[in-house]
């Protein structure tokens, strides 16, 4: 309650000041451009009522192309002001325009295109397209439309929307389908592009219809402050690769600077009547220019500022800000002498308010100390994690990825985990992703420190002398683990956007935090997948995660599913109940195990010996049930994660189990027949126990 009464009391300060701010005047002017109003870079060219940025051209990848093949560019002739020195006030601006692009027969896209702000009309980087941006010595700002992949320089996939500021790496970027936008479809779409410098936030908005959607598809804090030369370049660049090519058409084109008020941008309806504008128009506002010319239509405001206009508003600013800082520590005092563990743990939550971003490859080598050999907390086959220390935010583990095995994996797996976790998957169960670095040949991810290492080592750590103390963990911190296992995985399955299938759920990618509380991480096999999409419409893989862990039928069939991350939390629930192996160094497997002593009425015997019998005999036998079913033999017997859940928390009734270790049954694609393994149990299906490595 005190803190939502202490933001509130923010927003209305806040608010106050908008308030007394004096608006900034300003000079408007507006136009349609005709052809000379316009300048064009290489494969630009007028089509119609339009422009497109490149051409369409054959695909052979073996002839010889020119260095500037490929590459076009459309920019208003005269340069805007950004920037007031006198005051070093920095201009709001929106943008909004048409475009479609439409592919080349038989030839793959081309890389795509980006609305660009340039300090330098003449600057290319002509090296692989890069969608005709600037050379990243010269102040650029860009949103582009990409349809090409290039991981090596951090694109996600191949139909993405993303902020660039001075590199062809993206600040921010979004899966365009997962947003219900296909770049690739060849219809014509809208954009409407704002920056606030107010509130240091871009937004992106895509649709299909002259309304402006009502939530942007990309949004982000960035401070263009500093970024911007007093005079810069506004229009359009585009690229065809070697061997793609589209056409990149634009059209209906406005766009407006404005003062750095908050409620600066608003759209002007009325200049939906000036498609084309003609000499008349002149007569209602003597400051305007409008000529006859092509759909594109840009509307500038200068900043020409006064500055005893700005007086008022600052004293004002001054005094309200003052107050607000005082209010501000006061009442973090306050809280922490209500909350004494707030100034020790801080908010266990806060890494969840923070957006991922770009980092550069010195803070992650000064993070790491070179990459130290001595911060090195974790090692996998694709990847080797260290422990490190980033001043914007404190503790991180950094994932870096070895090259090398990526070829071994049939996929990237800084990819595959890079477009996931850009997702902003937030939960509280999960690792936090706090940033990428993709420089050169250098690949990594940030994620946030656990100091608590993996749930594997406190249950499989054994002293290495006699005098060696270590942590065992208490039968009420395990069942908290489970459930928030539980909980991480019915977000992913059922609660995102998109179905998040994780493949490599157990012990060794869950993490635990300083109280001991369970984060799932680790999402380099992640697949993702539309919720209502059918399983007989997912393509088969080969089955990818860790032997012991996986659901036969995956093993069988290479599809996975929601049951296929059940059986793995299944199998995660018996190894803390039990403090096995999910295969054991004698080849002994643990959910055999436990059906063996089901069978004689044992199953209690089965519980971790290092408890010392310190548990609840009833819930500890509901929990072991709960991780028998979920690792069912048959999938369709497997219950929800989330119905998992609330039986563990005696919310729903035990699960039926048979008497005796159901029998193997797996369908085949077909569904015409199905292969019954009649009478063959645990031994007799090597497939199903092989030997685990960790």
């Amino acid at each position: 309650m005190n803190r939502h009464h202490h933001h509130s009391r923010f927003f209305f300060f806040y608010l106050m000041i908008l308030f007394l701010s004096q608006d900034f005047p300003a000079l408007s002017l507006r136009f349609s451009p005709p052809q000379h109003n316009l300048t064009l870079f290489g494969d630009a060219y007028f089509r119609d009522h339009t422009i497109s940025l490149t051409h369409q051209k054959p695909c052979f990848p073996s002839s010889p192309v020119n260095s500037s093949s490929g590459i076009g560019r459309a920019l208003y002739v005269y340069p805007i002001k950004f920037l007031e020195p006198s005051t070093n006030t920095t201009a709001s601006f929106s943008c909004r325009f048409s475009f479609s692009i439409i592919s080349s027969p038989s030839c793959p896209f081309g890389d795509g295109f980006a609305f660009l702000i340039t300090s330098n009309a003449d600057s290319f980087v002509f090296s692989n397209g890069f969608l005709g941006l600037p050379d990243p010595h010269h102040s650029f700002i860009a949103v582009e439309f990409d349809t090409g992949f290039d991981p090596i320089h951090g694109d996600i996939n191949d139909n993405h929307i993303g902020i660039d500021v001075n590199s062809v790496f993206s600040v921010a970027s979004v899966d365009a389908i997962s947003k219900g936008i296909d770049l690739k479809s060849g219809r014509e779409m809208k954009a409407w592009i704002e920056y606030s410098d107010a509130l240091k936030l871009i937004r992106v908005w895509v649709g299909f219809s002259s309304v402006k959607p009502p939530t942007p598809v990309l949004s982000t804090q960035i401070d263009l402050t500093g970024k911007f030369k007093e005079y810069m370049h506004v229009g359009f660049s585009g690229s065809n690769t070697a061997t793609g090519s589209a056409l990149h058409i634009v059209e209906r084109w406005r766009f407006r600077t404005f003062g750095s008020h908050i409620d600066a941008i608003q759209e002007d309806d009325h200049d939906d009547d000036c498609l084309v504008c003609s000499g008349d128009d002149l007569k209602n506002n003597p400051i305007e220019i409008h000529r006859k010319g092509y759909d594109f239509r840009v509307s500038v405001i200068g900043l020409k500022i006064p500055i005893w206009s700005l007086f008022p508003g600052l004293a004002a600013i001054a005094i309200l800000t003052a107050f607000i800082v005082f209010s501000m520590i006061r009442s973090k005092k306050r809280r922490i002498f209500e909350n004494p563990e707030e100034q020790v743990g801080g908010d266990n939550h806060s890494g969840l308010n923070r957006i991922p971003g770009r980092l550069s490859l010195a803070e992650i080598k000064s993070a790491t100390l070179g990459f130290d050999d001595d911060t090195i907390v974790g090692q996998g086959a694709s990847a080797t994690v260290y422990k490190g220390s980033i001043p914007t935010i404190g503790s991180v583990a950094v994932k870096r990825f070895d090259r090398a095995h990526w070829p071994q994996c049939n996929r990237n797996p800084f990819t595959t985990e890079f477009t996931t976790m850009t997702g902003y998957l937030r939960h509280k169960n999960l690792v936090q992703f706090q940033g990428w670095c993709s420089e050169g040949t250098e690949t990594a991810l940030v994620f946030e420190y656990l100091p608590n290492g993996s749930l594997s080592e406190f249950l499989h750590k054994t002293p290495s002398s006699e005098g060696e103390e270590f942590i065992v963990l208490s039968w009420k911190q395990r069942v908290n683990i489970i459930l928030g296992v539980a909980s991480a995985l019915t977000y992913l399955h059922e609660e995102c956007e998109r179905q998040i299938i994780h493949r490599d759920v157990k012990t060794c990618n869950i993490m635990l935090d300083v109280e001991f509380n369970a984060k799932l991480g680790d999402f380099g096999l992640a697949e993702v997948y539309e919720h209502s999409a059918l399983l007989a419409g997912r393509d088969a893989t080969l089955p990818a995660g860790t032997m012991g862990y996986l659901a036969p039928e995956y093993v069988y069939t290479g599809v996975p599913s929601e049951k296929t991350d059940v059986y793995s939390f299944g199998i995660v629930v018996l190894e803390v109940c039990t403090g096995r192996r999910p295969v054991g160094n004698d080849q002994s497997v643990l959910v055999d195990l436990m059906w063996s002593l089901w069978e004689k009425g044992k199953v209690l015997d089965g519980a971790d010996v290092m408890l010392k019998e310190e548990f609840d005999a009833e819930e500890m036998e509901r929990v072991l049930m709960v991780g028998m079913v979920c690792a069912h033999p048959d999938c369709e017997k497997r219950p929800r994660v989330k119905e998992a859940a609330r039986i563990i928390r005696g919310e729903a009734p035990l699960p039926v189990l048979p008497a005796r270790k159901p029998l193997l049954r797996i369908r085949v694609a077909t569904e015409a027949e199905q292969m019954v393994a009649d009478g063959l149990c645990g031994e007799d299906l090597p497939w199903m126990t092989p030997k685990s490595h960790f």
